[in-house]
């Protein structure tokens, strides 16, 4: 796994090549099109990669990828930090992406265990006409600061927050304070495990129990 980083100042170039025909002068492009699906892929990357965003490649790739993405403010949310795998289809911008949360979230849209996303404009609703910077500038915040408990991957969160506002804001702390702290990304000796208990009717579990995907016992 590679940690990329750009300067702003980094340019992303593109060929072009003068072609002489019938004594007049066309510019066109090389033989790698601007239009195809691998171009606007590395494009895209490129961008959310020039947007201060942390991605870290899997398989010295593009097409798979882990993005850091922070909190929206003014939210309970505000100063968690969640990896959020991306996988990018062959056919991608014309099919939407494939993107989940790697550490837990408390959230009615967002299924606990496997950190998958019920959100229209991903799954049903997407248009070539988005990148990946719509995704974590627009799309993300967006679900996070008007939760849906009407359309619930979580139910138990989509119950608490039509039952009490207020609890649900605090477990949603809760969970930012246990699963989404950028020093337990920092730290190589983190396993995801913790003795902070979510509640007082909780218990804390095994080490297995913060890691995504894991049944509970």
């Amino acid at each position: 796994m590679h940690i990329f980083t750009l300067s702003r100042t980094q340019p992303f170039h593109k060929t072009i090549k003068k072609k002489k025909k019938n004594n007049h002068w066309k510019i066109g492009f090389n033989s790698t099109k601007m239009s195809s699906p691998s171009k606007r892929r590395d494009m895209d990357v490129m961008k959310l990669m020039m947007s201060d965003y942390t991605v870290e490649t899997i398989n010295d790739g593009l097409s798979e990828f882990n993005v850091e993405f922070h909190g929206p403010k003014e939210s309970p949310y505000e100063g968690g930090v969640w990896k959020v795998h991306v996988e990018l289809p062959d056919a991608y911008p014309y099919k939407s992406p494939s993107i989940g949360f790697l550490n837990k979230i408390f959230h009615p849209n967002v299924d606990e265990l496997s950190g998958s996303i019920c959100l229209d404009v991903i799954n049903q609703s997407w248009s070539p006409m988005f990148d990946l910077s719509n995704i974590f500038e627009v799309f993300l915040p967006q679900l996070l600061l008007y939760p849906n408990p009407a359309d619930p991957l979580n139910g138990d969160a989509a119950s608490l927050m039509l039952k009490d506002q207020q609890q649900y804001e605090q477990k949603v702390k809760e969970y930012c304070e246990r699963y989404a702290k950028r020093e337990k990304f920092e730290n190589p000796s983190f396993d995801g495990s913790t003795d902070e208990e979510i509640s007082d009717n909780e218990s804390t579990g095994s080490a297995n129990d913060d890691i995504l995907g894991a049944a509970d016992p």
